[in-house]
C-alpha cells in the first residue's frame, strides 16, 4: 500500500498541497473529488513519479506496482495483439498467450486480434488500454477520467469492472453517480489538503459542510471570548488591585490561536431564462429520418410530441446518431425526411460541441454574452459571467486563453441570456466538475420550460428524463418512460461475448420471448432482495436530514446562550449537540452498510441480466 506523508507542492507561487498526509489500504476503492484546477492529476502524477514534489515523501512497498489508465488513447501499432503487447518486457515480447488471455476475457475474439484498434468502438478501446494495464500486473489503479467519452453500455461494463478488480483503486471522474457506484471511500481536495471519508461523495460532502459549521460556530465563539479577555485586560491592567488578574487574562489570551476564515470556492449559480409561452405542445416531430449517406440512414420514422415542461433524453452508443438527432430538431441539419412542427411561440437555445466551437476566440467572456443580444448590457453580461464563475476581472479574459470546461461554461452563460421555452443540450455536462454538474441539474429542475438533451450520465437520466429516444437496432426508438423504466423493460443490447477458442461450442441462443421472462424474473428477484436495503437508506437519509435541522437549531440556541452568558443552557445544548451528532454517526454507519448491500445486490443482478443479454 502506498503512503503519502507532508507532501508538499506549488506551482509558480500557487500552492496546490501543503503537508498532505495519506495511507491507502488493502483493497479501497476510492473516489477522488475536487474542483477542477485543484491538483487532482498533479496528485496522480506525483505518485507515479512523473512530477516531483516539494516537500515530505511517497512511500511505495518494494514489488507494488501501479497501473495508470489516463485520458488520452494513443495506438501506434495495426493491430490489437502487437499493440497490446508493446508494455511487455523485453524477454516477453513474444508471449502473446499472456495478451491473448486477458483479451478474450475482456470480450474480444480471435479474429478481433488482427483488427486495427481503432477500428474499435470507445468502449472497446478502453478495453484495450485495460488490458495494456493489466498486462502489467498492478497491484493498484489509478484511473483519470476513464469515463469520458464512453457510451452508457460501456460505463456500465467499466463499473463491474472495477467493482471486481482484486487491488486498490483511485478514481478521478465526474460522473457522481458513477464514482459512488465502485467506491468504498472518498476523498478531496480540502483547503490544500487531503480529505478521506468512509462512504460515498454524499457522505463526503455531508461531513465536510457540518465540520465547516462546527468550526463557524467555534470561531464565533472564540472571537467573542477574545474579545471579552481584552476589555477585561483593557479595564483592569492600570489597577493594582486587579493588575495580577489583569496579568493572568492577558496570558490566556495571548495562548489563543487565531482561527482563519475558511477558504471556499467559487460556485456555479444559475437559472435558465424561461420565456412564457401559452403552448401545451412545443415540438411534434412525424416520421423524421435522416442520413449523411442516401443508402444508410441514421434514424428513421420517427415519431413523438414533445409537450411544455417534458423533458426527452437521447441516448444509445456512440457513433450511432445522437447528436445528429438533436442538431435536426434544432434545424441546423437540413431537412431530409418527416416534418418537424413548432409551435409559434416555441423559442429555444442550444448547447452543442457545434456551438461551443463557434465561440468568438478574440473577445472577452462578458462581450461573448453580451453578444447573444442587443437588449443584454455590458452589466448584465457581466453578472451572468459571474454566476459562471468568471467574477470582476476573470470576465474580460479572452476566449481564446480558456480551457474546455471555461468555454462549456461561457456558452451555458450564453444560454441562460437567451430566453427560452426549449432546450437542448447536447452532453452538457463534458468538462464539469462535480459540483457546477449538480448546479447544471438544478437548474434544469427549475426551469419550467422543455428539454431534449443527449446525455451519458446515468444521474442525469435518473434525475430528469421523463422519456428517451434510444439509438440501438439500428435505429431510434421513442420510449415514453424513465431510464429505470427502460432498463427493467428493455435493457441495453450487451456486447456479446464469446469464447476464445474457434471450437468452442457455442450456448444455445435464447429466444426473445424467453429472454425477456427471465429477464423479467431477474429484475423482480432482485428488487425483492434490493428493496429493504434502499428502504434503510431512504429512512436513514430522512432522518440524518430531520437531525441536521435540530442540530442546526442547537447551535442557533447554543450561540444564544453564550452572548447571554447563560452557562447552564449552553451546558444543556452542547450535551445535546453531542448526543444529536452520535445519532447522526450512527445513522451514517447504518447508511454505508444498506448502501454497500443494495450495491452488492444490484452488481451480482448486472452480472445475470448480461448473461442473459449474452
Amino acid at each position: 500500500m502506498i503512503q503519502l506523508t507532508n507532501l508538499s507542492k506549488s506551482f509558480g507561487g500557487q500552492t496546490l498541497f501543503r503537508d498532505v498526509n495519506l495511507k491507502v489500504t488493502k483493497n479501497q476503492k476510492i473516489g477522488f473529488v475536487g474542483r477542477n484546477g485543484s491538483g487532482k492529476s498533479t496528485l496522480f502524477k506525483m505518485i507515479l513519479g512523473e512530477e516531483s514534489w516539494d516537500e515530505g515523501e511517497i512511500s511505495i512497498p518494494k514489488n507494488y506496482r501501479i497501473g495508470a489508465l489516463k485520458q488520452h488513447l494513443v495506438f501506434t501499432e495495426k493491430s490489437v495483439r502487437e499493440e497490446c503487447a508493446l508494455v511487455l518486457p523485453e524477454d516477453e515480447q513474444w508471449n502473446f498467450y499472456k495478451i491473448e488471455k486477458l483479451l478474450f476475457g475482456l470480450g474480444f475474439t480471435q479474429e478481433d486480434l488482427e483488427k486495427d484498434p481503432l477500428s474499435f468502438s470507445g468502449g472497446y478501446q478502453i478495453r484495450i488500454n485495460l488490458v495494456k494495464l493489466l498486462a502489467t500486473e498492478p497491484n493498484m489503479l489509478l484511473l483519470d477520467e476513464p469515463t469520458n467519452y464512453l457510451d452508457l453500455p460501456s460505463l456500465r461494463w467499466l463499473k463491474g469492472f472495477i467493482r471486481e478488480f482484486d487491488g486498490e483503486v483511485i478514481l478521478i471522474t465526474h460522473d457522481r453517480d458513477f464514482m459512488d457506484a465502485v467506491s468504498t471511500h472518498t476523498m478531496g481536495v480540502q483547503r490544500k489538503g487531503l480529505r478521506l471519508v468512509p462512504g460515498d461523495s454524499h457522505k463526503y460532502y455531508a461531513t465536510l459542510a457540518l465540520e465547516d459549521e462546527t468550526y463557524e460556530k467555534t470561531k464565533a465563539n472564540q472571537e467573542k471570548k477574545r474579545k471579552e479577555l481584552e476589555e477585561f485586560v483593557a479595564r483592569n491592567k492600570a489597577r493594582a488591585s486587579t493588575a495580577a488578574m489583569a496579568q493572568s487574562k492577558q496570558k490566556e489570551l495571548d495562548k489563543m490561536e487565531a482561527l482563519g476564515e475558511l477558504e471556499s470556492d467559487a460556485t456555479l449559480a444559475f437559472d435558465f431564462n424561461y420565456a412564457d409561452t401559452p403552448a401545451k405542445i412545443l415540438l411534434r416531430a412525424e416520421g423524421l429520418g435522416f442520413g449523411y449517406d442516401v443508402d444508410a440512414s441514421l434514424f428513421k420514422d420517427l415519431d413523438f410530441v414533445l409537450e411544455k415542461g417534458k423533458r426527452i433524453a437521447i441516448i444509445g452508443k456512440n457513433g450511432k446518431g445522437k447528436s445528429t438527432l438533436l442538431n435536426y430538431i434544432a434545424q441546423e441539419l437540413p431537412s431530409q425526411q418527416g416534418a418537424l412542427s413548432y409551435h409559434s411561440s416555441a423559442k429555444f437555445a442550444h448547447f452543442g460541441q457545434t456551438n461551443i466551437e463557434r465561440l468568438n476566440t478574440v473577445a472577452t467572456i462578458v462581450e461573448e454574452i453580451a453578444s447573444m443580444s442587443k437588449e443584454i448590457g455590458i452589466p448584465q453580461a457581466r453578472t451572468i459571467a459571474g454566476r459562471m464563475m468568471f467574477s470582476g476581472e476573470l470576465g474580460d479574459k479572452k476566449i481564446e486563453v480558456l480551457s474546455g470546461g471555461e468555454r462549456s461554461r461561457v456558452m451555458l452563460g450564453k444560454i441562460i441570456a437567451t430566453p427560452a421555452n426549449l432546450l437542448f443540450l447536447d452532453e452538457p455536462t463534458n468538462h464539469l466538475d462535480m459540483q457546477s454538474i449538480d448546479a447544471l441539474a438544478d437548474a434544469i429542475e427549475r426551469f419550467e420550460g422543455s428539454l431534449v438533451m443527449v446525455t451519458h450520465s446515468e444521474m442525469l437520466l435518473r434525475r430528469l428524463a421523463d422519456a428517451l429516444i434510444v439509438f440501438h437496432k439500428d435505429g431510434a426508438e421513442y420510449f415514453d418512460g424513465g431510464y429505470d423504466e427502460f432498463l427493467e423493460k428493455i435493457g441495453w443490447e450487451e456486447e456479446e461475448q464469446k469464447g476464445s477458442k474457434s471450437d468452442e461450442k457455442k450456448k444455445p441462443k435464447i429466444d426473445y420471448k424467453e429472454r425477456k421472462k427471465l429477464r423479467k424474473e431477474c429484475i423482480q428477484a432482485r428488487n425483492a432482495l434490493r428493496d429493504p436495503y434502499r428502504k434503510e437508506i431512504k429512512t436513514c437519509e430522512d432522518q440524518i436530514a430531520q437531525i441536521e435541522k435540530e442540530i442546526a437549531c442547537e447551535n442557533r440556541l447554543l450561540e444564544e446562550a453564550s452572548q447571554n452568558g447563560d452557562n447552564s443552557s449552553m451546558i444543556e445544548h452542547s450535551a445535546t449537540l453531542g448526543k444529536l451528532q452520535d445519532e447522526v454517526d450512527r445513522l451514517f454507519d447504518r447508511l454505508e452498510i444498506a448502501t454497500e448491500k443494495e450495491e452488492e445486490i444490484t452488481a451480482e443482478y448486472e452480472e445475470k441480466l448480461a448473461a442473459l443479454d449474452g
